[in-house]
């Protein structure tokens, strides 16, 4: 028998949860002076003080206890002096903070909604307000407004109201329109919007099932979406199965309307075919013109004849046979990466922990200082290019401030027009380089200029699409040297040995009496054991060891899941971060932020010069004017409470995420749940991220079954074919 549907009435007192990605919330709603209940559904975007309307039937909950189960929700404005107060102090209104909020309630009392909307310049009567503080209260009160046009248009598509502020940002009043038009724009303009929401929009517009703008615009999605793979290319017939998938279209029907929609979109240049060993693959024009490119300036700078009365080569060699000021000894590989690096135009330096490529990178600079060579030194991140200051002592800068990024043009000032003024570009932790990023360094080079590469080819591929590192040392078209030689003072680190053991396939082992204590191997069967490790690890063992919980990340290959990032870091932030005071957290997208957090970034945010994997802390919340400042080391950024899903907690990160980074502890879990993920390169890459000590928790199971795999991921990707001239599109 069906639960009876009632009605019920009262308050918003708080929102205890909402999901960003459906709008599943979990409000407190009081329906009288002394009673609160829970509510929980889909419910559009609520604050404190709303009235609301809810109809469905009360259930129990196995740990929440009695619940209301919502099917339906009816807003109203706060009609009571309270309610209003309580409306205008959630932060529903940027520059109205609980204090101000009393103070106009005080002053207007049930009128204090009317008098902003319909009467704003009475608002001068309270006293202490100025004109910028009215101006800023009169813009929020309607952009709030247009915000709220926004939310009733996604809800009525049955659409989750939580981008509505952002689409809002994106498009201003205009936003109903654009969406109208094309929703599908949405899945490029707005982040964190996917194709699913904005053709589920579409569908509701009125849009046919087998419409060719629906099936073009999944088309193009699927081709962008297999870069979030690491993937640029994609097999045609795999495509179309994946596009056939995401629409739910009649297989019968499909292969005609895939033909049709797939003509179209190639004769408009909206992608690109490509065949190459009897397959058929897709890209879109991005993909396809960035490995090009990269292919045919490389080759160019390549071509191009050097100087060769520039460097005096022998005086050069007996001086790299000697010690340098301080004593250090340069062993015959790094000799011949010296070498290879002054009389190469291109030249990549690999090579594991404890090699020797910093070393090599510091009398290589020496060397091209004496003979007054201009040189820049760049790494991909901003952690890596303080790394490669911190070991050379010369200025280093990320890629993206030696290319002069603009937000204005989302694009580099530094390209083919106006090329980078150097001799000699050295880049570190190469491995992290994307395509797109790759395409845009050699634009800026000159055909003169020599283009040094170091990095680590058993790392993980760069987050980014492409498999840059390793399509150049395959093409065999770069000279590349191997420094494979562990040094003395290296070998002392069990967690440098221990990650060349990993990449040679073998276990770790435990530190050796009166060896060094920098590596521990703790274990533990079930995932859930992991947790109580973890407190004791940060409230007392790492403390033991000198270390603060502040130098400590754990590192894992998942997000989701029992031991992944999201659950990891809940546990962490109640460990380490508690909540004492409402006033210095907010609640959004599901996730607490508070002040004191370590979170990082997980997008390119050009506007505010911050990119996908930097990590920062937050130092202020504010709730009256809706933001929350984080502070990246040397800069401290604001960030609207709507643009707060552009960060994650990071107390414990992706290990994919790491790269480029070291942190004084790693701790690493590793169980039989990640198996999809397990591979030989993932571990190294974690073990290598530790500075001063590593542990490595979990299944000696799983932890065997990694190591054992040495495949890695495959990623379809032709810049080795390109160099090679092997290849053309179609």
């Amino acid at each position: 028998m069906a639960a009876e549907i009632i009605e019920l009435v009262g308050t918003v007192d708080r929102v205890v949860f909402k999901s960003p990605e459906n709008g599943y919330s979990v409000i407190s709603l009081k329906v009288s002076v002394s009673e609160a209940v829970m509510a929980r559904g889909y419910l559009p975007e609520l604050h404190p003080g709303t009235n609301v309307v809810l109809k469905g039937s009360w259930n129990f909950h196995a740990k929440f206890g009695r619940q209301f189960e919502t099917t339906d929700c009816q807003t109203t404005l706060p009609a009571s002096a309270a309610g209003i107060q309580k409306y205008l102090a959630s932060g529903l209104v940027k520059g109205i903070g609980p204090k101000f909020a009393e103070r106009l309630v005080d002053h207007f009392k049930e009128k204090t909604l009317d008098i902003i909307d319909q009467q704003p310049q009475r608002l001068f009567e309270v006293s202490g307000i100025g004109p910028k503080k009215v101006e800023a209260i009169i813009a929020a009160w309607n952009d709030q407004k247009e915000i709220a046009r926004v939310m009733l248009f996604l809800k009525s598509k049955d659409v989750s109201t939580a981008f509505a502020v952002k689409i809002y940002k994106a498009y201003g009043n205009s936003a109903l329109e654009k969406m109208e038009e094309n929703p599908y724009r949405l899945v490029d303009d707005i982040w964190g919007v996917g194709f699913k929401t904005a053709d589920q929009i579409a569908l509701k517009l009125g849009l046919a099932h087998d419409a060719p703008a629906r099936i073009k615009a999944a088309i193009q999605f699927v081709l962008s979406d297999i870069s979030n793979e690491g993937h640029l290319y994609i097999e045609v017939n795999e495509a179309k199965k994946r596009v056939t998938t995401l629409l739910s279209i009649d297989e019968q029907t499909a292969p005609e309307l895939l033909k049709i929609a797939l003509t179209d979109l190639y004769q408009q240049e909206k992608v690109k075919l490509l065949t190459h060993e009897e397959q058929h693959y897709l890209t879109l024009p991005q993909f396809y013109y960035s490995e090009k490119g990269i292919a045919n300036r490389l080759n160019l700078i390549k071509a191009r004849p050097d100087d060769p009365n520039r460097f005096n080569l022998d005086v050069i060699y007996k001086s790299l046979q000697k010690p340098d000021a301080k004593g250090i000894e340069l062993n015959e590989q790094q000799q011949k990466g010296i070498l290879a690096c002054l009389q190469e135009k291109v030249a990549i330096i690999t090579g594991g922990p404890g090699t020797g490529k910093t070393t090599l990178i510091r009398r290589l600079l020496e060397t091209l200082e004496e003979n007054r060579i201009r040189f820049r030194l760049a790494a991909p991140t901003g952690r890596a290019a303080k790394r490669m200051f911190e070991s050379t002592g010369r200025s280093t800068e990320t890629l993206h401030r030696l290319l002069e990024f603009t937000p204005a043009k989302m694009g580099f000032e530094k390209n083919e027009h106006n090329a980078l003024d150097l001799d000699y570009l050295i880049i570190d932790e190469a491995s992290m380089i994307d395509v797109f990023l790759m395409h845009a360094i050699v634009k800026a080079l000159k055909a003169d200029a020599h283009l040094v590469l170091i990095g680590d080819t058993d790392q993980l591929p760069s987050v980014g699409a492409g498999n840059i590192l390793h399509d150049l040392i395959d093409s065999q078209t770069i000279h590349v040297v191997r420094l494979t030689e562990i040094f003395r003072q290296a070998q002392d680190s069990m967690i440098i040995v221990n990650a060349h053991r990993v990449n040679q396939g073998e276990f770790p082992q435990s530190p050796q009496p009166g060896g060094k204590k920098d590596f521990a191997f703790l274990k533990r069967q079930e995932p859930e054991e992991l947790y109580p490790l973890l407190k004791e690890l940060y409230t007392s063992r790492l403390r033991a060891g000198g270390f603060s919980p502040e130098d400590a990340v754990v590192l894992v290959p998942m997000n989701r899941g029992t031991v992944g990032t999201i659950r990891l870091n809940q546990e962490l932030q109640m460990i380490l971060n508690p909540c004492t005071d409402e006033k210095n957290q907010i609640m959004r997208f599901g996730q607490a932020y508070r002040m004191g957090d370590r979170v990082m970034q997980i997008r390119n945010n050009y506007d505010k010069f911050v990119f996908n994997g930097d990590m920062g802390k937050i130092i202020d919340v504010d709730h009256a004017e809706q933001k929350v400042m984080v502070t990246f080391g040397d800069r401290d950024l604001e960030y609207d409470f709507a643009e707060l899903n552009e960060l994650v907690l990071s107390y414990a990160v992706s290990i994919h995420k790491s790269q480029g980074s070291e942190f004084p502890v790693v701790i690493i879990p590793l169980f039989m749940q990640h198996f999809i993920l397990l591979q030989r390169n993932l571990i190294y890459t974690a073990i290598t991220r530790a500075k001063k000590m590593c542990i490595l928790i979990g299944q000696p199971k799983a932890i065997a079954m990694g190591i054992k795999n040495d495949k890695g991921v495959e990623r379809t990707t032709f810049l080795q074919k390109f160099l090679t001239g092997t290849l053309e599109a179609r």
